[in-house]
């Protein structure tokens, strides 16, 4: 066989039939995920909303959204979400960053102890009723501390930042020792710096699980002013307290309801996109 014949097999690229495959599994995946958001999109956008399928509106009327706008009653739990979400992601941060740079120091003693003592929690939990008691015992029920504390604490997350903190080169912490920096002060000046794509998608993780809350808002809380936006949304459409209004149908003002729960991180999550791909892969994989 003569050299240019070689080379020409090397180029000559072979046919695979995985990849295409593959490619037509996640596209009718992700049909299957867009078809039941499409059916709300325009539902929400239809004043008259029908069960079966349709494209576009058969009769457009931003109604549904003015209804829940223009809803006082749901001001409040609309606020009550932005600061839990606000005051539960920065503590969550703050608990993964410090729990992630402590379990980097090498030298302190029982660091693997507690380091498995907070691994074994992802495999076993507490359980629904003695968490309850915890925060009855603390004097914590019907206030948004029994709400963020017990999220904040998310091992996963820690550990995730702890890997990204073990990614950055250890001759920072050399040269910042040496120039007399405290721990403390390493933390502040060097390692968070440097960590910005793991703060910014962990946090978007975060921020999604306050927004999204319902089950702890329900168990937790019985003032009905302190509930969330969620509980508020989800008792007006179960309930069938859904604003009179001739010209709008309720089911449209009920799809409308679910776009604007999750409208927030809808227009959020494409600016957060770099940094939640990169913050991930650099804090799961190991060189």
């Amino acid at each position: 066989m003569s050299e240019e014949q070689l080379v020409y097999k090397k180029k000559k690229k072979k046919f695979k039939i995985f990849p295409i495959v593959n490619v037509i599994f996640f596209i009718l995946v992700s049909l299957l995920i867009l078809f039941p958001m499409w059916k709300v999109i325009v539902d929400s956008f239809d004043a008259h909303s029908a069960t079966s399928f349709r494209w576009w509106p058969s009769s457009f009327s931003l109604g549904g959204y003015g209804a829940i706008i223009t809803r006082a009653s749901l001001y409040r739990p609309f606020l009550v979400s932005v600061i839990t979400t606000l005051a539960g992601t920065f503590m969550g941060l703050l608990l993964a960053t410090l729990g992630g740079y402590v379990l980097i120091q090498w030298e302190m003693p029982g660091r693997n102890f507690f380091a498995y003592m907070l691994l074994f929690t992802m495999i076993f939990d507490g359980g629904m009723v003695p968490k309850y008691l915890v925060m009855q015992n603390l004097h914590l029920l019907d206030t948004l501390w029994a709400v963020i504390l017990p999220m904040s604490i998310n091992v996963y997350n820690l550990v995730l930042m702890r890997n990204f903190f073990e990614g950055i080169p250890e001759s920072l912490f050399e040269a910042a020792q040496i120039d007399g920096c405290s721990p403390m002060g390493i933390f502040f000046k060097i390692v968070l710096p440097l960590s910005k794509a793991a703060l910014a998608s962990i946090g978007l993780m975060f921020a999604v699980t306050f927004w999204n809350d319902y089950t702890n808002f329900k168990i937790y809380i019985r003032t009905d002013k302190l509930y969330n936006f969620q509980i508020k949304l989800r008792n007006m459409v179960m309930d069938s307290n859904i604003p009179n209004d001739d010209s709008v149908d309720p089911n449209t003002i009920s799809n409308a309801a679910t776009i604007v729960a999750i409208l927030p991180f809808m227009i959020i999550y494409p600016f957060c996109q770099q940094y939640f791909v990169q913050g991930v892969n650099v804090g799961a994989v190991k060189e």
